[in-house]
Order: structure tokens, then sequence, then C-alpha cells
């Protein structure tokens, strides 16, 4: 009898390590790494079971265009944007704040390549990246093309169009923006090691959410994403989480997204192409969260208002030139930032970032936190790019207290909206131009809009 039992484990040993050689080949999956690599228009693995999909035509052709693009934004922005940053940061902190970013991992890698972790938030869903295995030829093919249109401003300019990723990321099977953030890990030189969906909970920390007592855990409002580990080629760990959340007032604390972010402690933060969001008091807690919890904060003017910098705590060195928002945000003009370009030296970058994405028009700025700096005073000073007259409809800031960089509102501003509404010649003419703008502003950021519908009602200036 023992012998009869021995005989069966040994049977049942054999045939465990048997069927999967004949049956399970063809049902492996394919690991995270080769489908992003797959999508990024790059050779998976030889043994992975997508090397199949790369002989389909369509597939070669969109790899060919991919290469050409990406060495091409390689050569003409990202090359140059790590040289700068290599000068420019060079203390960076573990952990990078990266508000208002959608899927841009592209633009916080060149910048930021040395975060451990990287916060990412936006409005736009996680999406998801099925069993490529599995997809139609067309339904493939149809993905494929999907991201590539969802890339093109980004490639382009240096941002995303809302409007036009809103349609494209959730039209086929392959949705969201985590096949974006797949391709931009790829292209970036980076393996993913794994991915996992995750939900903040009501103690801030992110927890794999299984979709099983979510309610219970988060009560049902836990923001939601995606935390993706992966390594570079120096074989360093690194953590990338992207939330898609609401971050005003309404939704960054409520979402426990501040809870998560205020338990990483101070890092690094990058803002840009941030529709002046935080120039609005109703994105005041987002604001103030950065400005209390960075180290350093690189952003475009698109960010925080330069007049919400405290003298005492902040270095500011600008770079590039500022003229002033491009005209579908006119009214947030900075006279504040245009003095800061105007008295001081600034160093020219060459490369563009930002709504002017041209390299001879776009503009960052450096703010480094110290407890040292002298009140007035901004690094390298010296006479700098002029800057345009402040237009009449640019907004001043509310709530501004003495004590900030600035110290006040322009008064002349807020005389100049008075005759606005007042009889003003002019009136009419500034009005239909504001209008127009609007309407503009409208339909560049309907998803924004979604979120946020307090913006689709007249401006006041």
């Amino acid at each position: 009898m023992a012998a009869m039992v021995q005989i069966l484990r040994t049977f049942a040993l054999v045939a465990s390590l048997v069927v999967p050689v004949a049956g399970g080949a063809q049902a492996q999956p394919a690991s995270v790494n080769d489908t992003a690599r797959l999508l990024a228009g790059m050779q998976p693995s030889p043994d992975s079971p997508l090397l199949a999909l790369t002989k389909e035509q369509a597939w070669q052709q969109y790899a060919k265009r991919f290469d050409a693009i990406f060495a091409n934004i390689e050569s003409r922005q990202l090359t140059r944007i790590r040289a700068w940053s290599r000068a420019k940061l060079t203390s960076p902190s573990p952990v990078l704040f990266y508000m208002f970013s959608g899927p841009d991992f592209l633009y916080a890698n060149a910048f930021f390549p040395n975060a451990s972790t990287y916060v990412m938030s936006g409005l736009e869903p996680i999406g998801s990246v099925p069993d490529l295995t599995k997809l139609s030829r067309d339904s493939l093919a149809h993905g494929l093309s999907n991201i590539e249109e969802s890339l093109n401003s980004i490639l382009r300019y240096s941002f995303f169009q809302t409007i036009e990723m809103r349609r494209t990321l959730v039209a086929g099977r392959v949705t969201g923006t985590l096949p974006i953030l797949y391709v931009f890990l790829a292209r970036s030189g980076k393996t993913i090691r794994d991915v996992s969906l995750v939900v903040i909970g009501e103690d801030g920390t992110a927890r794999v959410d299984d979709g099983a007592d979510r309610e219970a855990a988060t009560g049902g409002n836990g923001a939601r994403g995606v935390k993706i580990e992966f390594v570079g080629d120096d074989g360093r760990p690194q953590t990338l989480y992207y939330f898609s959340v609401n971050v005003d007032n309404d939704g960054f604390r409520a979402s426990g997204f501040a809870g998560f972010c205020e338990r990483l402690g101070t890092g690094d933060a990058f803002v840009k192409s941030a529709s002046y969001l935080m120039y609005r008091d109703h994105f005041s807690d987002v604001r103030n969260f950065l400005l209390e919890h960075s180290r350093l904060l690189l952003q475009d003017d698109s960010g925080i208002p330069v007049a919400r910098f405290v003298q005492a705590s902040w270095q500011l060195r600008p770079f590039g030139h500022y003229s002033g928002p491009i005209d579908l945000f006119a009214n947030r003009y900075q006279s504040k930032l245009a003095q800061l370009f105007n008295q001081g030296h600034v160093e020219s970058i060459n490369f563009g970032v930002g709504y002017r994405w041209r390299p001879q028009s776009s503009n960052l700025m450096v703010a480094a936190k110290t407890e040292v700096a002298t009140p007035g005073s901004v690094a390298d000073t010296q006479p700098g790019p002029a800057s345009r007259t402040v237009p009449s409809n640019a907004e001043p800031l509310s709530h501004t207290n003495r004590g900030v960089f600035g110290t006040d509102v322009d008064t002349h501003k807020t005389a100049d909206r008075v005759r606005l509404h007042h009889g003003s010649k002019y009136a009419s003419r500034d009005r239909s131009a504001r209008t127009s703008a609007r309407t503009h502003m409208l339909q560049a950021h309907p998803l924004y809009l979604q979120a946020y519908p307090m913006y689709a009602a007249p401006w006041s200036f």
C-alpha cells in the first residue's frame, strides 16, 4: 500500500512538471514590460508571446514612425533638458510632486531623472491595457492609432491638449492614461517590474484596489490610481504613482490625495501647462501644499503666481523669456513676474516648454526654499529680456497680502477693470475679445469644465 502511495505521488509530481510544458506555454501572458515596449513601437523580449504581433505591417509602420518621432524629440528637447537639469537642479529630492501632469512622465523624467518616487495627477482616467494577444488585428491597429494621436501635441509642443486626449483615450480597447505611461516609460529606457491599481484609504495610504470593500475602506471618496514600479539602466528601483483626481478645494483633501502626498513629506515640485488654475482661490489647497512641501519648485508661468512666494523663504531664479501668456489666457499676465525677468540676469534656455513652446519664447522659474534669502533678492540679478506692457484685462490676485514678492496688487489694473464696466469706449471691443477667448477656453478644456463647472460662468475682470 505504501509503495502504491509513493508511486502515485511520483506520478503527480511528474505530471505537475510536464503538463505546463505541453499546454502552458501558449497561455503564458505577456509581461507588462513587453506590453509597454510593444505599445512604444519597440521590440519585446525574444521569448515574448507578443513577438508575433511585431510581424504585422501596421505595427512595423507604427514603430518606424515612433522611432523617428522620439529621435527628433530626443535631440530637439530631451537631451537639452537633461543637460540643463544636471547644471541647474543640482540637489534633487527623492520625491517629485507633479500636479496637473496628466500622463506626462516624459518631461518629469527629463527634468527630474533621479527621483525615487514620482507623484502625478490629472483628471484623465487610468484606463486599462488588455492582453494584446487577444485583440483582433483591427482592434490593435485602432489602439495604436489612438495612442499616436493622443501623443501628437505633447511630442510637438510639450503639453497635452485636453480635448484631443479626452477623445482618443476613451476610444477602443486600449484606453486611459496607462498605455501613455507605458510608452513614455519604455521610450525613457525604463524596465517595468510591476503594475498595480491602487486606491487611497482614509489614512492616506495607497492600497491595492481589488474592487473589494472599497466603499468601506475609503468612505467611497478615495482617489483611484496606478502604481508602477520600474528600474532604469542603473538598476535603481523607482516608483510612479498616477492618480485620477480632482485637486480643486472640493477634491484635493476629500479624495485623500492630500493625505497621501503629506505622508511623503517634502520633495521637489514641477508645474507646467497647468491652465493657470492655481491662480484661482478654488485651488488654494493644492497651491498651499506645494508651497509648504516643496524644497524646490520648477514651473512655467502657468503654475503658482510669483506674488505667492514669500521673499524671506524663497530664492527665485528666472530662465528664458517672459512675454506674457498666450491669448487664450491673456488675463493671467503677471507684472511681478515681468519685473523679475527685467531686473536681473536671465539665462537663456535652448529648449521649449509650456504654452509658449518655442525655445526663444519659453519661460521657467526655479524657486528654491531658503531661510536665509535676503528680502527682495533674486539669484544672479542683472538686466534681462524686456517684457510687454501690462494689458488692461490682466486679473490681479485676490487676497494678496503684503510681505510676499511684489508686496501689493497693481492698483491701476483694478481701475482699468472699473472703467471697462462703466462706459469706456473700448468696453464693447474688449468684452468681445474676452468672450471669444472664453469660448476657446471652453472648447480647449472640456474635461476641466466637467470637473470644475464653476468656470462655465462668465468671467469677471
